[in-house]
């Protein structure tokens, strides 16, 4: 059965695989020498899910342990909350339903094999690999099975996947924010693991707000450790304001802004910026669009109540300017629109380019390169520079290091 087109030739499904698919963007690659630039991905993915067997022994709850290990003996559905909608049918050709078929070989860990082959693919220096499934991970009923699932994980990545990635895969690892004490553990206990570039907030959740005087030791850990913290957003069909759309194209849109725009409205305005103003904050796949009409929406109703941030020593788009924003997926239907997006958010310094690879909605590094308005620094720093100043990154080669140097992100 042929499933694919490649310039004309039909592509067998044994051959459905990572670099077949990803084959255009290795073309793309080396007519644009990426491998001259160093290009770091702030979000890509893999399918945790796959290997709970190996994930599920590290929890340290033994009831919750027996629990979750019967649970999937028994083939009882999944441990995490689910999404509902049609997220790996629509949109672009995908292989979801063969992605477990692809053959890795040797005793590598899978998901590092399939890793380093999409980054090769597509030029890719540095990416840094977050979950799928657990970034539902803030809607379990259960907070305890949430911070025993993030331990697990943790230890699982730390000790088991990141060892193994010949040092250019790192992971901002998930926290249990919905209990301040286990989030703080896990900060203190991972925060120095090799790979570890900080830590991830999953936005879709149900318990404390992120201004909850109980997360400020968790915040101060992270910011004395030089590490950053990311939100991770995604969509949320059972979300009570979104239960009136009938597409889930409606829910994906609205949703991964949504979460984003409330977390970091309570960030701001209840003054986190002036509490940590050392700690690198990053939003992560919500597009760019919302960036702009947040930091208008929030100027505008602060000066007309100011009493209400007492905190504050600036105005709100200030604050959301010294923030960082990941890339994808951004909006580039008005160019005119992006440009003026770029202006706003200060993107030479503050934008990081991510693919959100293998989702369906993916971007690869041209998204940004062949953008007509950046200049030849911006693109440069947007692809990887920013990332290897925040996250403290080596250069590949010598032509990457004087790239580095020339545009600010690495020191003589």
């Amino acid at each position: 059965m042929d499933l694919l087109a490649d310039r004309g030739r039909r592509v067998p499904v044994e051959e459905l695989n990572t670099t077949t698919l990803l084959s255009h963007a290795t073309r793309q690659a080396a007519q644009r020498k990426f491998e001259d630039m160093m290009i770091v991905d702030v979000d890509s993915h893999h399918y945790e899910n796959e290997s709970f067997a190996e994930v599920l022994p590290f929890m340290e709850n033994e009831v919750l342990r027996h629990l979750a290990l019967g649970q999937r003996a028994k083939g009882r559905g999944s441990l995490l909350p689910t999404q509902v909608g049609t997220q790996d049918m629509g949109g672009r050709i995908t292989r979801y339903p063969l992605r477990s078929s692809e053959k890795t070989e040797g005793a590598a860990v899978r998901d590092v094999t399939l890793t380093h082959r999409w980054m090769d693919a597509m030029s890719v220096d540095y990416a840094c690999l977050f979950p799928t499934g657990m970034l539902n991970v803030g809607l379990h009923p259960q907070k305890e099975m949430e911070a025993d699932l993030c331990w697990a994980y943790n230890r699982w990545l730390t000790e088991k996947v990141l060892p193994e990635g010949g040092g250019r895969i790192f992971s901002m690892l998930p926290l249990p924010l919905g209990d301040a004490d286990e989030a703080l553990r896990q900060v203190e206990t991972f925060g120095d693991r090799p790979g570890v570039t900080g830590f991830m907030v999953t936005t879709v959740r149900s318990d404390l707000p992120v201004h909850s005087n109980a997360l400020m030791k968790v915040y101060r850990a992270i910011e004395e450790r030089g590490l950053a913290l990311s939100f991770h957003s995604g969509p949320n069909w059972g979300e009570p304001i979104f239960k009136s759309c009938n597409r889930f194209i409606s829910v994906h849109a609205l949703g991964f802004t949504f979460y984003n725009i409330l977390h970091l409205t309570n960030w701001v305005v209840n003054g986190l910026s002036e509490r940590f103003p050392k700690l690198p904050v990053i939003w992560i796949e919500a597009g760019l669009a919302w960036v702009p009409f947040l930091m208008q929406r929030l100027d505008h109703e602060y000066m007309l109540r100011t009493s209400e941030c007492p905190t504050l020593k600036k105005k709100p788009s200030d604050y959301m300017r010294d923030m960082y924003y990941s890339s994808q997926p951004m909006e580039v239907q008005d160019m005119g629109a992006l440009e003026c997006t770029f202006r706003m958010i200060n993107a030479e310094t503050q934008l990081l380019w991510s693919s959100d690879y293998p989702h369906w909605d993916f971007d690869v590094p041209s998204v940004i390169y062949d953008l007509p308005f950046p200049s030849e620094r911006a693109k440069h720093n947007i692809l990887g520079g920013n990332a290897a100043r925040i996250f403290k990154l080596p250069p590949r080669n010598d032509k990457q290091r004087e790239n580095l140097i020339k545009y600010g992100n690495l020191a003589a």
